[in-house]
């Protein structure tokens, strides 16, 4: 079975016949010992250090279908070696630049995706307010704000409702965690433990979201939330909205209020808060984790991960662009 592997040190990584070594350097940049992945066994790879690598390495990934993903010292999300794409689709890419050029069906559809995202955030807070934290104010803003999608004439006011929506969901945080204050969003760099978890567990999640999207026949360069940019795939940005709530936020809820991550896993530095290696380490497997985790799909009726549920979006959007079936984001039901 293929599964994810994460390179957390700095090091080496060659093709050795059908196997990936990799070399990793410790402090003073010795070589320690390697490890072997049989490539038929790598899904694809995450790589928070420094890596030494060549043509000959990429080359053999992209035709393993192997795609590998970098962060840099902030966690931040830095870009992606993607295998050529297998998955080619001149209709669905037509189909995709009209829903984005067309104002009207644009806006629709970007609706539909803040309308998933505010659902499940609104969602979260509706679970630790029946288990005694009061959030009936918040959960009351959030829904006036929620109301107001479908009123919506613009991108830039459904990403002003959504910034709104956001924040007073960031508010109820302090009230579920047990340690550790938020003390408000901060980005690049995170100002304290729980944006830094944040920051991590975001790009974990738009990078599980590219991995879906390239899966499938969707270009992740056209959005509809989120406007193209340079150097990003604002399509992950998309998915990554309706996912989030339930991928990162219960996450970090978990390893901090089971004290699965500690103050000690944390380092502060240049005004900056970030994960130490192990502190890494244990976010990626309470994440992975997460993702593993199998629910009873009411549609397809039978168990599906949480990590196919991002690739089933995928498959709703292309049905959706394409006129086949009207797209419904996914909301979470337990």
């Amino acid at each position: 079975m293929k599964r994810t592997y994460y390179l957390f040190n700095p090091g080496r990584l060659q093709r050795r016949d059908n196997t990936l070594k990799f070399t990793p350097y410790d402090e003073e940049g010795n070589e320690q010992k390697p490890r072997f992945l049989p490539v038929e066994n790598v899904d694809e790879l995450y790589c928070f250090g420094n890596l030494d690598a060549n043509s000959a390495l990429y080359n053999f990934l992209g035709q393993q279908q192997v795609p590998i993903h970098f962060f840099d010292y902030y966690e931040n999300y830095t870009g992606s070696f993607m295998p050529r794409e297998a998955l080619l689709s001149g209709k669905v890419l037509l189909a995709q630049t009209d829903y984005h050029k067309s104002k009207g069906k644009r806006i629709v559809l970007a609706q539909k995706i803040l309308e998933g995202a505010s659902f499940n955030m609104i969602k979260n807070l509706r679970y630790y307010h029946k288990r005694g934290k009061d959030f009936t104010e918040l959960i009351e803003i959030i829904e006036n704000l929620a109301a107001k999608i479908p009123q919506t004439g613009a991108i830039d006011e459904l990403m002003g409702i959504e910034g709104n929506i956001r924040k007073n969901y960031y508010e109820g945080f302090n009230l579920i965690l047990n340690e550790f204050v938020m003390e408000g969003r901060s980005y690049r760099p995170p100002k304290n433990e729980i944006n830094a978890l944040i920051s991590f567990g975001n790009m974990m999640c738009y990078s599980q979201c590219l991995r879906a999207i390239h899966q499938t026949q969707l270009n992740p360069l056209i959005s509809f939330l989120h406007q193209p940019g340079e150097r990003r795939f604002s399509l992950s940005l998309d998915l990554a909205e309706i996912f989030k709530p339930i991928l990162v936020d219960r996450v970090i809820f978990k390893v901090v209020n089971k004290r699965e991550i500690q103050p000690s896993d944390f380092e502060s530095s240049l005004n900056a808060v970030t994960l130490k290696p192990n502190g890494k380490k244990k976010f990626v497997q309470a994440f992975e984790n997460r993702l593993n985790e199998t629910l009873k799909h009411r549609t397809l009726n039978r168990n599906v991960s949480y990590k196919h549920l991002i690739k089933l979006e995928c498959y709703k959007l292309v049905k959706h662009i394409l006129g086949i079936e009207e797209y419904k984001p996914f909301k979470m039901w337990w």
